[in-house]
């Protein structure tokens, strides 16, 4: 056959140690969600400050991770990166932490990756145990301003919360970015998820998932996808998240940005020594 494939068009390669697979995932039914479909008022109402999840919401976390389970994608992840609100740690939590039962005398042992009743949940304690390390980042959290359902609380307080994650990325306990009279523009949410997928890339695992919101998913997908089929960009990269959806994607590095060395590749060339 002359010439092999005339137009390559549809097809990639990208050497893998610039790949990371990452798992995005929109947390479960938040108590905001439910007011705001019905009034998109109640999202400016104080009662909603840092929404927890809803009843519902908690049953969203416990069917994916039942999916995450079946599927085998929980021995798979390496680091679980959530944003710092309330709903989003305990999607977290609830889908990547230990088994759902922890006894007194495990909690005397270990410390919890969520203690009972975190965010009024009725939730048993969650253990750290046999799940993947998690680290809350400011980078990935929802548009921020205006809406109280989107500020945080103190550092202070989420970490007698959630003694199990990882809070030394975050600099300040009081939220100095969520602002009463202003909220980011879609332009400044896609620039921090930017920023975020950067930081994500300087990470060593290869395998991560991220929990957080709506809005900063949608403004992120939004930048990729012109060099796919227009049908992948609308329906699987830039297509709004449902509540718990999660979709695999891989973050490739195309520009040089990573300097890792390749470990799986040889090579070869070299001439045999004799003896």
């Amino acid at each position: 056959m002359e010439g092999g494939l005339a137009d390559p068009a549809g097809l990639g390669l990208y050497p893998s140690h610039r790949c990371k697979n990452i798992y995005l995932i929109r947390h479960g039914q938040a108590v905001h969600n439910v007011a705001g479909e019905k009034d998109y008022a109640a999202y400016s109402f104080p009662e909603f400050f840092d929404a927890q999840l809803t009843p519902l919401g908690w049953d969203q976390v416990d069917d994916l991770r039942k999916h995450v389970n079946v599927c085998e994608l929980a021995k798979k992840i390496e680091l679980v990166v959530v944003s710092p609100l309330l709903r989003t740690m305990q999607t977290a939590a609830g889908v990547f932490g230990g088994d759902k039962y922890i006894s007194t005398s495990t909690l005397e042992e270990e410390k919890p990756l969520m203690v009972e009743n975190a965010g009024n949940s009725c939730r048993q304690a969650i253990p750290s145990s046999n799940s993947p390390p998690f680290i809350a980042i400011e980078y990935c959290r929802e548009r921020m301003g205006m809406n109280p359902c989107d500020k945080r609380r103190r550092i202070t307080e989420y970490s007698a919360l959630f003694p199990g994650i990882d809070f030394t990325q975050i600099e300040n306990d009081e939220d100095v970015y969520w602002k009463p009279d202003s909220r980011e523009t879609d332009e400044q949410v896609a620039a921090r998820g930017i920023t975020f997928l950067k930081w994500l890339w300087s990470r060593k695992e290869k395998e991560i998932a991220v929990v957080t919101h709506r809005a900063f998913l949608l403004q992120t997908s939004r930048l990729f996808g012109n060099d796919t089929h227009p049908s992948i960009r609308t329906h699987e990269i830039s297509r709004p998240f449902s509540n718990c959806e999660l979709r695999s994607m891989v973050l490739v590095d195309t520009s040089m940005i990573g300097s890792d060395v390749p470990i799986i590749n040889y090579p070869g060339g070299a001439e045999k020594i004799k003896a």
